[in-house]
């Protein structure tokens, strides 16, 4: 990994977390010649792709005091979109044909994209830059630079200074719980989906699953295997929603949105239907927090939106010292973090430039008058959806790195309406053949794979 023949200057950076973000982030500063320091509260590398059977004490994730349990995974998961268009721009996600003891299903397991993870650190060396089982306390500015305060699995604290920190800590551990008229005197149990593991406990239970996107539609089918019943309540359906879906259970039921929750254990949904109900689940995303930074007042976190923040990755007064990579949700996340951590290391070298603080702010506020005159509420504002292709775009052409390859956002797209079409077995059954032998060819011609393989993963349909 040699540096950049134009580098201007060298920076000491701190990378908070070994996640994919964070290890994508250490390998692009460390390629521009950077020197890195990586800290880590686990054991190993991967972040929200590491599953533990443990889940916190409280299920919701409400309680401030409680132990965090930074695993979302649950043991079923497997990614919702395809390994093609999932891997780092120069190690490719592929099967591992050789290697029996690897998923090389299109849509792996949890475990496959961990492994992935654990090759790509051990194939850039980035280990060697990671302080395992070392949790960032506490991050401020002081005199142009930045102190990092740590603590190891001893307890022990150190503080450090450096040029710049990336904050690369993920924001999957904080639950989002929707507000339901009527809940707080309900009388049964909740849990938000960050703690939900295994079906197990919901054993003959009639559920109320709250979302019916990625999670949602995961867990509602599988609690559906155990369960008595299973009904998902959908933001995104009309309030006249009423449908038994014919999973092999045949105990699934859409619905409309919650209406109110009653004292006597019904859940009433705003179709007019109401279930007596053991458990609700909230499968409802979750809230950006970073309780380690300290700006004296300068960044804020009102509604879900991280302000102030230029294209998602600079806080203008503080740029370019402190930088977050991978704040918003789009489809493909890995190329994401690969291009905001492009940017990141070029502009810390000085090889590209930011524009000046207030010009920053003059554009963030020009984004956010955008999000109110589309009527887009202030906590998606970190969600790109339609124009994240025009974003990332934006960001590789101030880097000077290459666009983001076509068949990548089309495989994203057309992953997504089986998603919507066909939940059950979208995962399995596909119609874009096209597409993976396009990823294939072009991982060849660039080199990534050493030779072109003779089949693809084949559709189950």
């Amino acid at each position: 990994m040699a540096p950049a023949q134009n580098l201007v200057s060298s920076k000491h950076v701190a990378v908070i977390g070994a996640g994919a973000s964070g290890l994508i982030a250490a390998r692009e500063l460390h390629r521009e010649g950077h020197t890195v320091v990586v800290f880590e509260r686990e054991k190993q590398v991967g972040g929200l792709w590491i599953y533990s059977p443990k889940s916190e004490s409280d299920p919701l994730g409400l309680d401030p005091t409680r132990p965090i349990v930074h695993s979302s995974v649950y043991e079923s998961l497997r990614t919702n979109l395809p390994r093609e268009c999932m891997g780092f721009r120069d190690f490719p996600f592929v099967p591992c044909v050789d290697d029996f003891s690897r998923d090389s299903r299109r849509y792996p397991s949890h475990r496959e994209v961990l492994a992935y993870l654990q090759d790509f650190a051990r194939e850039f060396k980035i280990e060697e830059m990671v302080r395992f089982e070392t949790e960032v306390v506490r991050v401020e500015p002081v005199d142009g630079k930045w102190r990092v305060r740590s603590k190891n699995s001893d307890d022990l604290s150190e503080d450090e200074i450096f040029d710049a920190v990336v904050v690369c800590s993920g924001h999957y551990t904080e639950p989002y719980v929707a507000h339901i008229p009527g809940i707080k005197s309900w009388p049964g149990k909740q849990i938000h989906s960050h703690n939900y593991r295994v079906p197990g406990p919901f054993k003959n239970e009639v559920v109320v699953v709250i979302g019916n996107f990625a999670s949602g539609a995961d867990i509602s089918r599988d609690v559906a295997k155990v369960a008595k019943e299973v009904h998902v309540a959908s933001r995104g359906s009309e309030a006249s929603t009423y449908e038994k879906l014919s999973v092999p259970t045949n105990n699934l039921w859409i619905h409309s949105e919650i209406e109110t929750a009653c004292d006597d254990g019904s859940i009433v949904f705003k179709n007019g239907k109401a279930v007596h109900a053991d458990t609700v689940v909230y499968c409802t995303g979750y809230k950006y927090k970073f309780p380690f930074l300290e700006t004296n007042g300068y960044m804020s976190i009102d509604d879900n939106r991280v302000e102030p923040l230029y294209k998602h990755v600079f806080p203008p007064a503080l740029a370019p010292g402190l930088s977050f990579v991978g704040l918003p949700g789009m489809g493909i996340q890995f190329v994401m973090f690969e291009i905001q951590s492009k940017w990141v290391a070029a502009v810390l070298s000085g090889r590209v430039t930011l524009p000046a603080p207030e010009k920053m702010m003059e554009d963030l506020i020009a984004s956010y008058a955008m999000l109110e005159a589309l009527g887009i509420p202030k906590r998606y504002t970190h969600k790109l959806g339609k124009i994240q292709s025009n974003y990332l775009d934006w960001v590789a052409e101030e880097c000077g790195c290459q666009p983001v390859e076509p068949w990548r956002t089309q495989q994203v797209d057309r992953g997504y309406e089986r998603l919507v079409s066909n939940p059950e077995n979208y995962r399995d059954e596909w119609d874009d053949d096209d597409l993976i032998k396009e990823a294939y060819e072009d991982f060849a011609s660039k080199k990534l794979i050493s030779f072109l393989p003779s089949y693809f993963p084949k559709s189950g349909r």
